[in-house]
């Protein structure tokens, strides 16, 4: 039996010279173009969303913590004098609205988005 000239010679280098271009070709458009990750950056990503949808489902829930308080005007203007977002975010903690029944320490995420809930101009009268 003979062996095909292309697997032969010269012809057989250029064979696997272009299926390994190929395969570099390949993987290079996947990774920048064609949304390819890896297993470790596509578990990252989840962590991050996962953590930002119960951020976004608990923010209403501390809003409305807030404004059920008694003083919530008085604190109101007081949070609006604090300029830094993660002293705001101290702010809604230390007032134990950030603290989720069934919780025994407030997150600091939940704190920050509420504060800056609370300080947006949608906010600005509680009822």
């Amino acid at each position: 039996m003979q062996v095909p000239s292309i697997l032969q010679g010269e012809s057989l280098t250029r064979l696997l010279q272009g299926i390994g271009i190929g395969v570099v070709a390949t993987m290079f458009v996947g990774f920048y173009w064609g949304g390819w990750v890896t297993g470790g950056s596509a578990w990252q990503t989840a962590q991050r969303e996962a953590k930002e949808a119960v951020v976004s489902a608990l923010v209403p829930i501390c809003v409305e913590r807030f404004r059920q308080a008694a003083d919530a005007q008085t604190k109101l203007i007081e949070l609006k004098k604090i300029s830094y977002a993660w002293d705001q975010g101290s702010f809604i903690e230390k007032g134990g609205w950030a603290l989720m029944p069934g919780s025994n320490m407030a997150d600091a995420g939940v704190a920050r988005a509420c504060a800056v809930a609370l300080s947006s101009d949608k906010a600005a009268t509680l009822n």
